[in-house]
């Protein structure tokens, strides 16, 4: 069971992820979490570099949507003056919101990514549809709510757990 909270890659950034080796694998379609996996949690915007990433997901040929468990004025204000289609209060890692964006993007689970810094949310609930999960490390863990703390802790749980079965090692993680 705790197989399901382990993702298929782990980078510290968006920006270690290897766009064009995904696409090569057929991937056209990325899912992404926006507090603490684009920009913290507190941040209402995003940074320039993180402007240019979406320049090179959109040219490297996949499509967008951001999947978020916050409210339609914190997604709003980051998603729309960047273009990029947006589902809030998404209840991860509830299905719904996962299959609702593959719908927007016309795209299959074999197809889509999902990237996240949460394994309770983003990975779980990318597992569960057979999405090629990535874990992040989060951006900003002091800017984070209590239910996040709280997932922070079952993370722990689950961490230890793959580690004694040999499952979670940490030299994987690409730098």
């Amino acid at each position: 069971m705790f197989e399901l909270f382990m993702p298929r890659l782990r980078v510290n950034t968006v920006f270690d992820i290897d766009l064009n080796e995904l696409y090569a694998k057929g991937y056209r379609g990325i899912i992404t979490d926006l507090d603490n996996t684009l920009v913290g949690a507190k941040e209402p915007s995003a940074t320039p570099e993180l402007v240019v990433w979406f320049e090179k997901v959109k040219k490297a040929g996949f499509k967008l949507v951001i999947v978020s468990n916050n409210n339609m004025n914190r997604v709003s204000l980051f998603a729309t003056p960047l273009d990029i289609e947006f589902i809030h209060a998404a209840r991860k890692p509830s299905n719904t919101p996962f299959r609702k964006a593959m719908n927007i993007m016309g795209l299959t689970p074999e197809q889509t990514i999902v990237v996240g810094d949460q394994m309770m949310t983003d990975v779980f609930g990318g597992n569960r549809l057979g999405l090629h999960t990535v874990l992040v490390l989060p951006i900003s863990l002091h800017d984070e709510g209590w239910t996040t703390r709280i997932n922070r802790g079952l993370e722990r749980i689950a961490l230890s757990r793959l580690r004694r079965k040999g499952i979670w090692n940490e030299e994987e993680k690409k730098k």
